[in-house]
């Protein structure tokens, strides 16, 4: 089993770049009392316009799941822009997921 380990963090080890970008985008959501929102922020100066998409899964009152999803762009310097505001919901099954890729 030690050389499964072994060969794990060898092949992390030579892989090109695989965490060492920074993410321009900066994003929370919740969903309490009623409702959900998702707010970002474009946190890199230097980085381009960015579009995003976002996926999250919900719990309302009656038991049901439902998924909600979106697409944003977000210009350099945006800072707390509420992406998605919804109601009737009482919980998060699921932190939203972001992701986003720079535009040119």
């Amino acid at each position: 089993m030690n050389w499964l380990k072994i060969a794990t963090v060898a092949a992390f080890a030579v892989w090109p770049g695989i965490a060492l970008a920074k993410e321009a985008v900066s994003c929370g959501g919740a969903a309490m009392l009623g409702g959900a929102q998702l707010n970002c922020s474009h946190v890199e100066p230097q980085a381009p316009p960015q579009f995003c998409t976002y996926s999250w899964a919900l719990h309302t009152p009656a038991g049901d799941q439902k998924i909600v999803e979106g697409t944003f762009m977000l210009p350099p310097g945006a800072s707390n822009v509420t992406v998605y505001q919804g109601s009737g919901f009482d919980s998060a099954l699921s932190d939203p997921i972001v992701i986003c890729r720079g535009s040119k």
